[in-house]
Order: C-alpha cells, then sequence, then structure tokens
C-alpha cells in the first residue's frame, strides 16, 4: 500500500468518525441514525471540453479522481462512480444538450449523490521541474452551495511521471479539504440547508405586502412570515428586505432529508410547499427553482 492510499486511509478515518458521532438524525421511531453523505467526484472541465470524453483523454485527471474517490470508499463512504453514470446517460442518450453546464447537471442529478466533488488537475512542466496543481471544490448537490475549497500543489520535481505528482497535490490538500467539508456538511445535518426565497409581484397582481389576506385579515408579508417560522427547519430563516412590492429571504434553513421518507429534500420540494401555502390564501403564484434560490411571483 503506497503512502498517498495510507494517508488518504487515515484522514478519511477521522472523517468518518467525527461524522458518526455527529451527523445523526432521529427516526419517526425516536431511533438514532446516521446519516452520511453519498459521493461523487467528478472532473472540472473548461469552456469548450466535452465531459464526457475528458477522463478518456487525460489520465493525469483519471487518477487524482481514483484517489480522491478511493478514499472514501476505503472506509465504507457510499460513492457513485462518475464514469459508470457517464457511460450510462450516453447508452441511454440521457443527455438533451450540448452545454457542458446541463450535463454536468443531469449527471448530478441522476446519480442521487448529496455532495459532489469537483477536481480540477493542471499538469505543468517547466525548465526548474514538473509540477502538478490540483483544485477541489465540494457542492451540496441539491442546493450547489460549496462546501471545502481547496489548492493542492506537488511541487516541482525533475520527473515525468505525472501519476505520482498528481498523487502527491492530492496529498498537500485533502487534510484541510476534509476538515473543512466535514464541519459544513456537520452544520447541514444538524442546521439543514440553506436557500434563498425571492417573493415578487407580476405587474398585473392586485396584491401587495401591505394586502390583508386569510381569515385575520394580517398583512400578507405578516403572514408569509409566520408560516416561515413554522416551516424553515427548526425555525431558521432571516429576512434581508420587506417593502410592499418585494421580500426576500436570504437565509431559509430547509432539511437534508425529508423526515417521512428519507430521500433527499432539496428547494424545489420546500417550493411545492410554498405553493400549497399560497394555494391555502387564494392567491395564484408563478414558482421558479435556480439553483439554491426559489423565485415566487404572485399573480
Amino acid at each position: 500500500m503506497n503512502r498517498i492510499k495510507v494517508f488518504l486511509l487515515a484522514i478519511i478515518s477521522l472523517f468518518t468518525t467525527a461524522v458518526f458521532a455527529q451527523n445523526k438524525a432521529i427516526d419517526s421511531g425516536g431511533q438514532v441514525v446516521t446519516v452520511q453523505p453519498k459521493i461523487m467526484v467528478i472532473p472540472y472541465t473548461k469552456e469548450g471540453e466535452d465531459l464526457r470524453t475528458i477522463l478518456e483523454q487525460d489520465e493525469n485527471k483519471r487518477i487524482a479522481i481514483a484517489k480522491i474517490k478511493e478514499g472514501f470508499d476505503s472506509r465504507g463512504f457510499t460513492t457513485v462512480d462518475f464514469v459508470a453514470k457517464l457511460k450510462a446517460a450516453k447508452d441511454n442518450n440521457i443527455f438533451t444538450s450540448d452545454n457542458q453546464t446541463d450535463i454536468k447537471t443531469q449527471i448530478v442529478e441522476m446519480s442521487g449523490a448529496d455532495v459532489y466533488v469537483q477536481a480540477e488537475v493542471i499538469a505543468e512542466r517547466g525548465q526548474s521541474g514538473n509540477s502538478v496543481k490540483l483544485i477541489l471544490t465540494a457542492y451540496e448537490c441539491s442546493t450547489g452551495n460549496s462546501l471545502s475549497n481547496k489548492v493542492g500543489e506537488s511541487g516541482r520535481f525533475y520527473t515525468d511521471d505525472f501519476n505520482k505528482l498528481s498523487s502527491k497535490a492530492v496529498e498537500s490538500c485533502v487534510d484541510d479539504f476534509l476538515n473543512v467539508m466535514q464541519a459544513k456538511f456537520t452544520d447541514i445535518v444538524n442546521n439543514g440547508k440553506s436557500i434563498i426565497i425571492d417573493i415578487s409581484f407580476s405587474p398585473e397582481s392586485k396584491y401587495k405586502m401591505s394586502s390583508e389576506v386569510g381569515e385575520d385579515g394580517l398583512p400578507l408579508s405578516d403572514v408569509v412570515e409566520m408560516w416561515m417560522e413554522e416551516n424553515a427547519f427548526k425555525n431558521n430563516y432571516h429576512i434581508q428586505v420587506t417593502t410592499d412590492v418585494k421580500m426576500i429571504f436570504d437565509d431559509v434553513r430547509i432539511p437534508l432529508k425529508d423526515q417521512s421518507t428519507g430521500n433527499n429534500y432539496n428547494p424545489n420540494k420546500f417550493g411545492l410547499e410554498m405553493f400549497k401555502f399560497f394555494k391555502k390564501l387564494g392567491i395564484s403564484i408563478g414558482r421558479d427553482v435556480k439553483g439554491s434560490t426559489i423565485y415566487i411571483t404572485i399573480k
């Protein structure tokens, strides 16, 4: 077992222990259940590069991604094989666009992963030696919020063995990367995922935030806030601005998992609950979800 693998095993062993100890939830029967992230490692692509073939053309990217994924696998984390998902998508003609962002989004969505780690591998040649720089970024899948960002460097050596240089780059940053990721994921489990809710009005709307609605005839802005207080995860929300024509919640927490099904909970599901809320008030709305932001337009 080489040094980089031993290093990864040690670090991720600590990471796993902390997650097992801290990332817990209570099921409907009152039992404590461990919540672990399902992880997928994907390559970073520049403009013009094809995500569908990038690993076939770049051995350094394959090595770096394999090393990162191997570390999670070896300690019992559930990981999603990006190459396998990519092949399945290609074989089944899943892709609907040549836009790289859309392709990545489609793979992430079909993977069922909680977290995806994007790895950018930069191989450099120079008179003073060759080197590899590795940029790692972890994202929470359903919101796109960043969990960890680290840059690793192999240092310069007079060698053409970019495989070893890639391993050194992973070794140089994986410790800090996992520590930050651990802290952020633990915060999500304990306090929920952060999303933004932007509520506005269509030009023809008869409503304003000061409009009296519901059985109690309270201003719409107050009715919305009372609903948010009841439905935000652990009542955790923050209002950025409220005017007569707009209301923005810049930090609303939603749970990591649906408490009734155990499935991933995402902004679209929370948006559906908001749709039901406005419908009970007799108010028609438009609803769009982009990343971690829900846009509500009152008609």
